[in-house]
């Protein structure tokens, strides 16, 4: 039962992130038909970036890069609102 929850709340964290990343918003707003496969298209040619890293770049560094801007967006996102509302 454990590994299940920690499972569905690990799903549910990725599915935030994606959330977080503005893509979906970003699909609707140039009216894509099934944002879910955009989504996951996405996803798999990061994965091929991966599994066969350019001569500029190797899997190490693509994933430096990402980890840095990720961890940059969660500290913005992250922030309190500090503007007054009128």
């Amino acid at each position: 039962m454990q590994d299940r929850r920690a499972r569905t709340r690990r799903l549910i964290e990725l599915g935030g992130l994606v959330q977080k990343s503005g893509l979906p918003e970003r699909l609707t707003a140039l009216a894509a038909e099934d944002e879910r496969a955009v989504i996951l298209g996405a996803l798999l040619m990061a994965n091929r970036m991966l599994a066969s890293p350019s001569a500029t770049s190797s899997a190490d560094d693509l994933i430096a890069n990402w980890r840095a801007a990720g961890r940059s967006a969660l500290r913005h996102t992250n922030q309190p609102e500090t503007e007054t509302t009128a």
